[in-house]
């Protein structure tokens, strides 16, 4: 490394604040991220930590101190190099959705796996990502099992707009199929009721009280649509676990994602349903439950039998 680089990472180092939901942020990706951003060849943090640092005409120096700038005043590092790894994949990722997170890993490694097993059996199936944001669950899904048909859906135009950019940069738009609307709206016809095999969403789960003590890099730069779950944060769950019982055939599944403290609840409430015959609860790192996955029983029986 130049000493003007060496110079460049101190300056990050000695302002550097890390961000607990991007683990992947180092001062010295970080760096090397901007750097080839300068260089018109943007990396995510983490292909970035990989790459060779190229010579910097005077031009690309003064592009890559404008980053540095930028990021040290709070936007985030996706933003700046229009890039976020998830799950083995480059996304395009910029204001229009949230940036993926590492924690949302979890949840798609899971699906992923259901989604392997159930092909192992047969024809992959049917899965539909709601709230697919720049459709990082449902791009890694494609990737990852073949022949899997996949389906994805955003209240959010521009949301929409970025996953399907994804799609096109990874050669999975003849794969998955993204449409614009609430939640379940867009496949609510006689062809996905009672036909998916996978129904996954990452939701918006902070209460809208919370939102205003989140941290500035994520309320002033990301779509407050994507992480407003409303008064109790769980608005958006309910209304998922309500309707999921028409689109899930039996045997298929129903996973998302939950906010620090809802997933118990949200398990009692799925088991106390005769909807759902096997619920799975997925345990992050720091032992809190982070995800959770149901089993569409093949009778309904219970309340709702």
């Amino acid at each position: 490394m130049t000493a003007a680089a060496e110079q460049r990472l101190r300056t990050l180092q000695a302002h550097w604040q890390a961000a607990h939901d991007k683990p992947e942020e180092t001062p010295e990706n970080t760096l090397r991220a901007l750097w080839s951003a300068a260089t018109g060849s943007p990396l995510s943090a983490v292909a970035a930590a990989a790459a060779m640092l190229s010579e910097l005409d005077e031009a690309a120096e003064r592009r890559l101190d404008d980053l540095i700038g930028k990021r040290l005043a709070g936007t985030p590092l996706a933003h700046l190099t229009g890039r976020q790894h998830f799950l083995g994949l480059e996304l395009l990722a910029g204001p229009e959705a949230l940036i993926p997170r590492r924690e949302t890993e979890l949840l798609g490694q899971a699906v992923i796996g259901l989604a392997q097993s159930r092909g192992a059996d047969g024809p992959p199936g049917i899965a539909v990502d709601v709230c697919t944001g720049s459709g990082n669950l449902a791009l890694a899904l494609a990737h990852h099992v073949a022949g899997l048909r996949v389906f994805g859906a955003d209240l959010s135009e521009d949301a929409v707009a970025l996953a399907r950019r994804n799609a096109t940069l990874l050669g999975l738009a003849d794969r998955v199929e993204f449409h614009a609307g609430d939640l379940l709206a867009p496949f609510d016809t006689p062809v996905f009721h009672g036909a998916v095999d996978l129904l996954l969403c990452n939701p918006p789960y902070i209460s809208s009280s919370k939102v205003g003590a989140m941290p500035e890099e994520i309320s002033a730069h990301e779509p407050r649509l994507a992480f407003d779950g409303g008064p109790l944060g769980v608005s958006l769950l309910a209304r998922l676990m309500q309707d999921a019982v028409r689109f899930v055939k039996p045997g298929g599944w129903l996973a998302f994602e939950v906010g620090l403290g809802q997933g118990p609840a949200m398990a009692r409430r799925l088991r106390n349903d005769g909807a759902w015959d096997d619920v799975r609860e997925l345990i992050d790192g720091d032992g809190a439950v982070r995800a959770l996955l149901a089993r569409r029983a093949d009778r309904i029986t219970g309340d709702n039998g």
